[in-house]
């Protein structure tokens, strides 16, 4: 019973994982306000975005990441760049 329910747990994940962006396509800088910038692929969802800036945010010892700004770039590769305070 037990095993089943850790292979039904990982299948999920795995599922999760493969509809979302990768990590590693997002461009995630600190600012020296104090800010965390996201640079955000054209499949990213805001979602997305705001995970990768929560995560920087967790190293730098805060919780959440509250959305400042989004805007449009000229960029290609990442389209949107979106600006998030760490509380």
């Amino acid at each position: 019973m037990n095993i089943i329910r850790r292979i039904l747990i990982s299948s999920a994940a795995m599922l999760l994982l493969a509809c979302s962006t990768p990590e590693s396509e997002f461009g995630v800088y600190r600012q020296s306000d104090g800010t965390v910038g996201v640079h955000a692929p054209k499949s990213a969802k805001d979602t997305e975005a705001q995970a990768a800036a929560e995560q920087e945010c967790k190293k730098l010892g805060k919780r959440t990441a509250t959305v400042l700004e989004s805007r449009k770039t000229v960029n290609d590769r990442f389209p949107m760049t979106y600006i998030y305070l760490c509380r």
